[in-house]
C-alpha cells in the first residue's frame, strides 16, 4: 500500500450560505483517533441534504475549513487501536460524514469513526454502491425502524421513482407489502420492476380519486418522498392505526386535520438521516448492504464528476436539474 501522505485534495467551504463557495484546496491528511478509520475515498456522492448543510439551510457544526458530502466508499488506510476488527486493506462505507462536526467524504482522504463503518460486499462496485449509500439508508429506517412495514401492508410511496422512492418500493415489496406508487408515466414501468403492484400518474387531476380506487380500504403507510403534502388527503387515505412519514420538504408548511387524525389513531413519524444514532445507522446498513449486491439496481440512472466538478454539481443540485444520482471519483 501507497505511503499515506501529508496534504490531500479535498472540496472545502470556509462560510456558509451559497453553493458558490465550494472550492478545491488542499488541506492536511487527518489522523485517526483511537476509535476513527483512516479512509482512502474510491467514491463519493451528492446529496441534497449536502446543499443544505452549505447553503445554512440544515444547521449543523461546520469547522471551517469544512470538508462537505456525507457519503463515501473507500479503503481503510490507518485504524485506531480502537477501530474494533475494521482492518487496513478493507473496502468500507459510510453515510454520516459531513455534519455533526464531522469533516465530510468529498476528499481524496476521509476520517470515518469506527461505529459509522461497514464493510463493503466483497463483489461490489464502489461507484455503484456509493449511489445507494443515502437513499438505502433512508428507505430502510422509514420503512424497517419508523413504520414497521410488514407482510399484508398496503404501502403508498409518492416519487416512486426517486433515490428514496425507487429503494422504498423494493423494501416494501421485499417486506411482503402491496406497493402502490406515483409517478410520471415515463417512470411507471421502472416502479414495476423495483416491485410497485399499481402505478398512478402524480400529474392526474383525479389522483386522490384513484388513490382510493386502489386502497377502498385505506393505505397502511402513507410516505410521500417528493415532500409534497397534503395533508387533509393524507389523512382521508390512511387506513385507521396507519402512519405517515415525514422525511422531505424542509420548508414546507401543511395544515393537519387534527380531528380526523386522532379519532383514529394515526401516526406521525418525521426523521432526518442526520438525527439517527450509530445503532440506528447500522441496522440500517445491513438492509443497503442487501440492495447494493441485489442482480435488480434500485438506481436508474448515475453521473460521475471528479472533484473539481463539485461546486458545479452542488449548484445543479441546488436548482433542481438533476435527474441522475450524482456521483464523485476524486
Amino acid at each position: 500500500m501507497s505511503p499515506i501522505p501529508e496534504v490531500m485534495r479535498a472540496a472545502v467551504v470556509r462560510e456558509l450560505g451559497s453553493t458558490s463557495a465550494i472550492h478545491v484546496e488542499q488541506v492536511p491528511v487527518p489522523a485517526p483517533g483511537p476509535t476513527d478509520v483512516l479512509v482512502r475515498v474510491l467514491a463519493s456522492e451528492v446529496n441534497h441534504v449536502d446543499v443544505f448543510v452549505v447553503t445554512g439551510a440544515y444547521p449543523t457544526p461546520t469547522p471551517f475549513p469544512f470538508v462537505v458530502g456525507r457519503d463515501l466508499v473507500g479503503e481503510i488506510v490507518a485504524a485506531g487501536e480502537g477501530a474494533g476488527s475494521l482492518r487496513v486493506g478493507e473496502r468500507v462505507w459510510t453515510n454520516s460524514l459531513g455534519y455533526a462536526g464531522r469533516q465530510g467524504a468529498l476528499a481524496e482522504y476521509a476520517l470515518v469513526p469506527a461505529d459509522r463503518t461497514y464493510r463493503l460486499p466483497a463483489a461490489a462496485d464502489p461507484l455503484a454502491a456509493a449511489a445507494v449509500l443515502h437513499t438505502g439508508a433512508t428507505a430502510a429506517t422509514g420503512l424497517q425502524h419508523r413504520a414497521r412495514v410488514g407482510i399484508g401492508d398496503t404501502v403508498l410511496i409518492g416519487g416512486g421513482a426517486g433515490g428514496v422512492g425507487s429503494a422504498a418500493i423494493r423494501i416494501a415489496s421485499w417486506a411482503g407489502a402491496r406497493v402502490i406508487a406515483t409517478a410520471r408515466v415515463e417512470d411507471a414501468a421502472w416502479c414495476t420492476a423495483l416491485g410497485a403492484q399499481e402505478v398512478l400518474d402524480y400529474r392526474q387531476a383525479d389522483l386522490d380519486d384513484r388513490l382510493h380506487e386502489a386502497a377502498p380500504e385505506g393505505v397502511d403507510i402513507f410516505w410521500d418522498t417528493s415532500g409534497h403534502y397534503d395533508l387533509a388527503a393524507a389523512t382521508e387515505l390512511l387506513a385507521p392505526r396507519g402512519t405517515l412519514l415525514l422525511t422531505a420538504g424542509l420548508a414546507t408548511r401543511a395544515q393537519l386535520p387534527v380531528g380526523a387524525f386522532y379519532t383514529r389513531d394515526l401516526t406521525i413519524r418525521g426523521f432526518a438521516m442526520s438525527g439517527l444514532s450509530a445503532d440506528e445507522l447500522a441496522a440500517a446498513a445491513r438492509t443497503v448492504n442487501h440492495l447494493i449486491t441485489t442482480d435488480s439496481p434500485v438506481v436508474r440512472a448515475t453521473e460521475v464528476v471528479e472533484l473539481d466538478g463539485v461546486a458545479g454539481a452542488f449548484e445543479r443540485m441546488r436548482a433542481g436539474s438533476v435527474r441522475a444520482r450524482l456521483l464523485v471519483r476524486p
